[in-house]
């Protein structure tokens, strides 16, 4: 008993370091995505939710911790990786500092055991506890942005492809839907891999169309389902609730079976007869004027809009667009992409105005 006891005592200055600096690592990781759930998200629950988790954390750093460090004789300060240097996006930046907190919890938990037998359970707890944050965070996300994005690009087969949705990243879009009707799956990945990077380096939203197979093997945001596509439970079954799913729809029948089903956002159209849609009758404005009083979810006007009637399309009520051929098609992406946005801009500020003016006469 004595020489187990003793070998025990041996390795406690080494245990000592371990938890103090991993409660350190968990401690700052939790910080930093405070700092973006509190100022980049405007979430008082997550930033709340994380402040918890950090305070639990210092209530286990006690002094007996702290007095084991021993930076200038850590050879782990010297370590370092290109990747650790670096960071392509917000979402990189979150992602690695998530990875970072779980893997230091990961460490309390088991170093903790030798320690404190209610440590091993604690972050253990804590570790499931940031898993959920995770995906939660990644969800709120997604649908923020979504809110926020007013203009949505489709894309079709092009030899420009990537030019042009790069331009158009550029410009300002921030959502951007992956449309290939007729190339093979390999090369579908191949691009949607591309494109979903492209995507997330400007911070916009990547949508695979039709595809939830894809969609999940290239880590897109979400998909975007037609009305003969799998149902919107199979494919919040198969996506998990983190991730974006947005339907077609033609009619107002449509449209109330879609927010029925699920559909964080609908397209609303065609507008006008587009050969994106060969065959397919335009829905006309009169769609959209229903859209505008009916519908409970960010909903998007689309077929056949262009620069010649988005005005139109705006002035029946639509606050956000999505464009295929007039963007795709433009022989300067990021000048249009700029005009669709500031006229939108500009109609969403004179609703504001207006609805400013008429609350102030109600009060």
């Amino acid at each position: 008993m004595s020489d187990q006891y003793n070998g025990r005592r041996l390795q406690e200055p080494a245990i000592c370091r371990i938890l103090d600096a991993n409660l350190d690592r968990a401690r700052e990781g939790l910080r930093i995505v405070e700092e973006w759930c509190r100022f980049g998200l405007n979430s008082a629950s997550m930033a709340a939710e994380c402040k918890q988790m950090r305070q639990e954390l210092a209530s286990w750093h006690s002094q007996e911790l702290r007095a084991s460090r021993d930076t200038p004789g850590d050879p782990g300060t010297e370590l370092t990786h290109p990747r650790e240097e670096q960071r392509s996006s917000i979402q990189h930046l979150l992602q690695a500092n998530l990875c970072r907190v779980e893997e230091a919890l990961r460490v309390l938990e088991e170093y903790g055991k030798l320690y404190d037998p209610d440590m091993g359970t604690a972050f253990k707890q804590m570790r499931y506890q940031v898993y959920i944050l995770e995906s939660n965070l990644l969800a709120y996300r997604r649908h923020q942005l979504l809110e926020r994005s007013r203009l949505y690009l489709v894309t079709s087969a092009s030899d420009q492809l990537f030019f042009t949705v790069e331009a158009a990243l550029q410009g300002g879009l921030t959502l951007v839907q992956y449309r290939e009707k007729v190339a093979d799956d390999s090369i579908k990945l191949s691009h949607a891999q591309k494109l979903r990077q492209m995507c997330h380096h400007y911070g916009a939203l990547f949508i695979m169309n039709d595809r939830v197979d894809l969609a999940i093997a290239v880590d897109a945001d979400g998909v975007h389902l037609g009305q003969q596509d799998v149902p919107v439970a199979l494919a919040r079954q198969l996506l998990g609730p983190q991730r974006i799913i947005g339907r077609s729809t033609t009619n107002p029948d449509e449209m109330q079976r879609a927010i029925a089903e699920g559909a964080d956002y609908i397209g609303v159209g065609p507008v006008y007869e587009t050969p994106t849609k060969a065959g397919k009758a335009a829905a006309g404005l009169e769609y959209i004027q229903y859209a505008a009083k009916h519908a409970s979810v960010p909903w998007f006007a689309i077929g056949g809009i262009d620069p010649s009637n988005i005005n139109d399309v705006l002035g029946a009520g639509a606050q956000r667009v999505a464009i295929v051929r007039a963007i795709m098609q433009a022989e300067q992406p990021t000048l249009v992409t700029q005009y669709f946005l500031s006229q939108l801009t500009r109609v969403q500020t004179l609703r504001s105005l207006e609805a400013r003016v008429s609350q102030s006469h109600v009060e």
